[in-house]
């Protein structure tokens, strides 16, 4: 009995009339329903059952002809438990009250004289959400294909460049990172870094473009004491300080030409002179470099000398703009989103539907720094539980807005987390499966509804799958 019991998903029901609660009792027979009669207990059981959805009357006492111990409750409901769908119920005539919960962060509401099969179809959707969130959740969580943990995707071109990296890592020859900016080109150089055999040694980022080219030369080379005014003391530049580990070059693209030649000479022979000096200094340093920079033309506009640019492109590794990255754009803002909430201490919920739409439509010039500089701002200002398209500053226009028909967004929820599930197993069938909790034939035919049959290679007919195929 007690099996089937706490199989059943729980419903919290806070409602001080006993009447209501009989009849909430006997109205969810596929629920584990426990009653609140007030906010205290109301707490207590939200902490010990974890409930996905909560049924509360806004009339609660010590203020039962009112709404303030309602809307009081709610609040301390949602700030508890963001994840739960909490369901008001209101008095008729009260749509400002039950509009005002929906505003704080409600799920939905309904009306008295309550009519049971309305409010069991609001409860059967919620649950249905709160799963797929969840789902969701756990899909984003699960450990991804790529050994790169600071690379937060699910799109199957940028987990191919992360598997990519994680080759080149242990090739000792110099890397070129092609990317738009804030596609996280230093976060790919620093996992080349820390995914080779010179992990434990320094690893030295510099800007070529960020730094006068009077001074970059000293930057890179060091200088001897009296090289020029101002040069007080012998310093060691960023090669050396390199010694036996990585040499990050971000925006090559910018070195300026003189430096190129210098910086040719000691990619072929490893050895620096410092800006006033004689002596020959031995170094070993891998050399990463990247640029946002077309270098090919940079190279027919005699501007960026082609024998550098050959010396450094041993290995290169294309980085895809966030704009070609599909469900990355909602995978990177809600991990944003729950690194911002826990530093600055927010409850924020996650994002309207203005809001997803306006973000899978941008075209995101600025790339992932873009969109976490945006998602940090609108949970700093955000006044609601959810963030709003405006709150992104970002425009939407409503035709690009989602459909609201319910069996159209399960499908489209559904399809979303089977491709999560097969990016994340690398195509590859039987874990995808695992993942979702199905069997094989059935993510086959799930495939197969959705057309993403077409979208692998190398699928078998269900039958003929064996436990380790790939898609």
């Amino acid at each position: 009995m007690s099996g089937s019991r706490t199989s059943k998903p729980k419903l919290l029901i806070v409602e001080d009339d006993e009447g209501l609660c009989s009849q909430y009792r006997w109205a969810f027979p596929a629920h584990d329903v426990v009653i609140a009669h007030a906010r205290p207990q109301a707490l207590t059981l939200l902490k010990r059952d974890s409930p996905p959805v909560v049924i509360m009357d806004l009339g609660l006492p010590p203020d039962p002809d009112g709404v303030s111990e309602g809307f009081a409750t709610l609040e301390d409901i949602l700030r508890v438990a963001p994840r739960t769908k909490a369901i008001v119920v209101t008095g008729n005539g009260e749509r400002r009250n039950a509009l005002k919960a929906v505003a704080m962060g409600a799920y939905d509401f309904c009306e008295k004289p309550i009519e049971l099969d309305t409010l069991r179809t609001i409860v059967e959707r919620s649950l249905h959400l709160y799963r797929l969130e969840d789902e969701n959740r756990r899909l984003s969580a699960a450990p991804a294909t790529s050994p790169i943990s600071n690379i937060i995707t699910a799109h199957p071109t940028m987990l191919k460049v992360c598997r990519d990296i994680e080759k080149v890592a242990s090739a000792n020859v110099p890397v070129l990172l092609l990317g738009e900016s804030g596609t996280g080109k230093e976060a790919l150089a620093r996992a080349v870094h820390d995914l080779g055999p010179r992990a434990k040694q320094p690893f030295v980022a510099i800007n070529c473009g960020a730094i006068p080219e009077n001074l970059l030369e000293s930057e890179l080379f060091g200088h001897e004491r009296g090289a020029f005014t101002g040069a007080v003391k012998q310093t060691i530049g960023k090669i050396e300080s390199a010694n036996k580990g990585t040499l990050f070059l971000d925006e090559i693209g910018d070195l300026p030409y003189p430096l190129q030649v210098k910086l040719l000479r000691f990619l072929q022979d490893q050895i620096v002179e410092r800006v006033g000096g004689r002596q020959k200094i031995q170094v070993d340093v891998r050399i990463v470099s990247a640029t946002n920079a077309n270098l090919d033309e940079k190279i027919e506009q005699g501007i960026f000398r082609g024998d550098l640019f050959y010396r450094m492109n041993a290995l290169t590794v294309r980085i895809p703009p966030l704009r070609e990255r599909g469900s990355d754009v909602s995978l990177l803002a809600t991990f944003f989103l729950n690194r911002f909430n826990q530093e600055f201490g927010r409850g924020i919920r996650g994002f309207t539907e203005r809001a997803t739409a306006a973000m899978n439509n941008h075209d995101w010039p600025g790339n992932v720094r873009e969109l976490e500089n945006r998602v940090k701002r609108a949970v700093v200002m955000a006044d609601d539980r959810l963030i709003d398209a405006a709150d992104l500053e970002l425009q939407v226009d409503d035709q690009a807005l989602p459909d609201l028909d319910l069996r159209t967004a399960r499908l489209r929820a559904e399809r979303e987390v089977i491709q999560n599930a097969l990016a994340r197993s690398n195509n590859t069938l039987a874990v995808a499966a695992r993942l979702l909790g199905v069997s094989r034939p059935t993510l086959y035919g799930l495939m197969e509804a959705h057309g993403l049959l077409s979208e692998a290679t190398g699928v078998a007919e269900p039958g003929t799958v064996s436990d380790d195929s790939t898609l």
